[in-house]
């Protein structure tokens, strides 16, 4: 049994149609991602899973409840994370996680969750007192007090520095690791690529493609760019006539040379045979932001601004 069935969900808010005829299916131990810009329906769409808010239309199974009529039962068995969460400033972090646990008849043993998340060392400070970082973690712990077998993360990393955002990563591979399904909301192609098993691109309210990040990636082609400042005179049309390239542009002194995977080789042997030194080579490889555009034809921070009643979906 899938951990999460969504089939032909659609959702408005007076004339604004939120999500349109969403359909995808979330199996068991997987990390799958909701990807999409601000604005999408992404939120709206697990909001309509928790059963924190009503399809107008559609047949939503969570671990093969109804998440409306089952309500009781699905928040026994699913942990969120919801985007915007604040707890009282002098709430001490043990307190808030006592508080929490009561909820639930499967509890999990607080000592070894803040262990795992890192927040042993806070747990009798207040919440005020907390780091974005650890906010973050506190509100994932808050997710995972009740053992849950499906996790949701709406947004984990906005507002992180690199550095949180990359810890705070590791900490969702380790949510997976203890056994739990993570349905992971974000506009963030970066951590989707790192974090997600498969996918649903949703844009304007609807799904615009399932896959994995690598047969995303695949269907915008797999061609490389290959940036380089020659330091000795160098004529373009070399390089546009190599057998890999398919485009050569320069802006300013920098080179720029498309192709596939091996075109880095081919440029750097006709450098090398030409005598041509070089600077500040990079490779850019395709990613999912390319193939974002390539399906929606637009980058992802186009979209519609947010509506009040869907906050930064």
């Amino acid at each position: 049994m899938p951990a999460i069935e969504v089939e032909h969900l659609h959702k408005r808010y007076g004339d604004k149609v939120a999500v349109d005829d969403v359909s995808f299916t979330v199996e068991q131990g997987e990390i799958f991602g909701v990807l999409g810009p601000n604005g999408a329906g992404k939120t709206t769409t697990v909001e309509c899973v928790q059963g924190l808010r009503r399809a107008d239309r559609g047949v939503v199974r969570v671990l093969g409840l109804d998440p409306v009529r089952d309500r009781a039962e699905v928040r026994q068995r699913v942990g969120a994370q919801l985007q915007e969460s604040q707890l009282p400033d002098k709430l001490r972090v043990r307190e808030a996680l006592d508080l929490y646990r009561s909820f639930y008849r499967n509890r999990a043993d607080i000592d070894e969750l803040l262990t795992d998340l890192g927040l042993a060392g806070q747990r009798d400070t207040a919440f005020h007192k907390l780091s974005g970082g650890q906010k973050q973690r506190l509100s994932v712990a808050l997710a995972l007090v009740g053992r849950p077998e499906i996790a949701i993360l709406d947004e984990l990393t906005t507002g992180l520095d690199p550095q949180g955002r990359r810890d705070t990563w590791d900490l969702v591979e380790s949510i997976r690791d203890r056994g739990v399904t993570v349905v992971l909301v974000t506009h963030f192609m970066e951590e989707a690529e790192r974090l997600c098993d498969r996918l649903a691109i949703i844009d304007s309210g609807r799904v615009v493609a399932i896959d994995s990040p690598s047969g995303l990636l695949s269907r915008v082609g797999t061609e490389h760019r290959v940036h380089f400042r020659p330091l000795d005179p160098l004529d373009d049309a070399l390089l546009a006539a190599l057998p890999e390239v398919t485009d050569v542009r320069r802006v300013g002194d920098e080179v720029t040379v498309s192709g596939p995977e091996q075109v880095l080789q081919t440029v750097l042997s006709a450098l090398a045979e030409r005598k041509v030194r070089y600077a500040a080579l990079r490779v850019e490889q395709p990613t999912l932001d390319d193939a974002f555009v390539s399906l929606t034809g637009r980058a992802t921070r186009t979209a519609t601004p947010p509506t009040t009643d869907e906050r930064s979906s």
